[in-house]
Parts: structure tokens; sequence; C-alpha cells
């Protein structure tokens, strides 16, 4: 599948900001077998005065820029063309949870796809009971990884609603599972929480989501979205997973990858520093455009 990815994410401060600095992580993602993009060109008004291309831990490209000179406002401009590919059917060979656990022993690297870095509570996604004991009543006797991802992603677009005005880029974990009101964002970090408490590795993965406009109607410009969902480590066999618990599916060629963690704060589209006093508003609008069926 085919798309043009375009983005624009306009940053205005109340007063001028004298100095910033800001780790950019808004290109799409060339994944080899999974996603290709085959251009890409980011876009910085006013331009920085330094600019660094890099990469993080994880594998994902960071652009790090910097300012010393007074700005207004900041704005990011994405213009790319990407080809993600269907995921293959495959068989569930996931072991069983208590096999799991043994094979996640056995694991014996610390690599970025470590099954390691994604069991444990990390910055934005503490371990909680009640979200444990949530995810163990969902368990069935013998039931595989895979299967347990998608019970706890079921369950979550079953009991949990979406509201964007329910909770903020900074609203804690519990508080949205307590609330069972919120945005992709904390849909992700709830499953999580969920699977790493019964002892499934997992993640969370930053990306572009295609909407399909209502039939009959046009689509418009700028309505799509930046999206999140969670990438869980199913065993040896059957390897990494990723399953969108706002849509209560398995991610397929619809969700454009930018980057991969262990939570927001490792793939924050945008993230820095600024000297500056006052209010600042960030907007953004998306176009994920399908070139081809």
């Amino acid at each position: 599948m085919l798309y043009d990815i375009g983005l624009t994410i306009t940053h205005e401060y109340a007063s001028s900001a004298s100095a910033g600095r800001h780790a950019l992580r808004l290109m799409p993602a060339d994944l080899p077998g999974e996603q290709r993009l085959i251009a890409g060109t980011l876009d910085i008004k006013p331009t920085p005065d330094e600019w660094l291309n890099g990469m993080d831990f994880f594998g994902n490209p960071v652009v790090d820029i910097a300012y010393r000179s007074a700005h207004d406002e900041i704005v990011f401009s994405i213009h790319a063309r990407v080809e993600r590919m269907a995921r293959t059917p495959s068989l569930n060979l996931s072991p069983a949870l208590a096999g799991l656990r043994q094979e996640v022993t056995a694991y014996r690297a610390l690599d970025p796809l470590s099954p390691h870095h994604f069991l444990g509570a990390s910055p934005r996604v503490p371990l909680d009971d009640d979200i444990t004991a949530y995810a163990r009543a969902l368990l069935t006797e013998g039931m595989t990884a895979t299967d347990a991802v998608a019970a706890v992603g079921l369950a979550l677009h079953r009991d949990m609603r979406f509201d964007p005005e329910a909770t903020t880029v900074d609203t804690p974990t519990k508080e949205a599972f307590e609330r069972r009101h919120g945005v992709c964002q904390d849909f992700t970090h709830i499953m999580i929480a969920a699977l790493r408490g019964i002892g499934v590795p997992a993640g969370y993965v930053s990306g572009y989501l295609r909407t399909k406009p209502p039939e009959g109607k046009p689509r418009l410009e700028g309505a799509d979205a930046m999206h999140a969902w969670v990438r869980a480590w199913c065993g040896f066999e059957t390897g990494w997973i990723e399953y969108d618990p706002t849509n209560a599916l398995l991610v397929g060629t619809d969700h454009i990858v930018i980057a991969r963690g262990r939570d927001y704060a490792d793939v924050a589209p945008v993230k820095g520093v600024l000297r500056t006093a006052g209010d600042q508003t960030a907007d953004h609008a998306v176009d994920v455009i399908p070139l081809s069926a």
C-alpha cells in the first residue's frame, strides 16, 4: 500500500522563546520487510541554529535541533511517500504464558529488541495492581501469549470510551484507567501496563493512521491523525506483533510506523526544553493519502 504523508505541527508562544532544544521523531520509519520510506523531507521554520540527524537506542531516527535566537513560533512540516507491506497471516505459534516466561528468561541479549526492556515499569507506564488484576481476569487456562494480547485489547475497546476531552498528554495511566475514558495514547499505555502485569513484554508504537470518510463523503484535508498502538513480544517463534486497542484490531496496512519504544516518553514527536514565559499552544494537521488500494 502506497501513501503520501503530510504533517504540520505549529508551536506558538505567548512570549518569545529566547532559546530552545528539541528532539524530533516525525518521519515515517524505514523498516525492512514491513515499511519502506521512499522519500521524505522535514522542513522547520524558523531555520534552527543547530541540526543533527541521529538514531536513538531503539533504532528510531531522531533529529536534534537548537535555537539560540528569539522566536515566537516553530512550524514543523513533513512530506513523505511510504510503502506499507501487508503482514502475512501465520499460525499462532506463541507459547502459553508460563512458557513465555521461560522464553523471556532464555533471551540472553540486551539488544534494542530484547523483551527484557519491555517487561518492567517505564517512565510513563508504572506497573499497577488494579490494571494487572483487570488483565488476569481475562485469562483462561492454557491461553497463548498472542491470544492474551487480543483478549486484553478487545476488553479495553469494550470497557473504555474514546474521548479526546477526557485526558491530556500528561494524564497518568492509572487515572485514565480509572476514568475508562481517553485517547489512543491512554488505550495504549493501559494495554502496555496490563500486558506487562501478566508477563507479556509490551511497548509503544507511534505512527500515522489512515482514516476512511463516510461513504459518499470526501476526505477532509488534515483530518487524519497521529496515532499510537501496542507492540508485544509473543515468544521466539512469533516474535513481535502489533495491536491497536483503540480500534480492536491487529495492525495492518492502514498503520504507518514512526517510532517504537517502551512508552510515549521514548517516542514523543517533539520533545525538548525552552527558555520562555507564559502560555504556549500546539496545533497539528495530518494527511494520509492512499495512492493504491
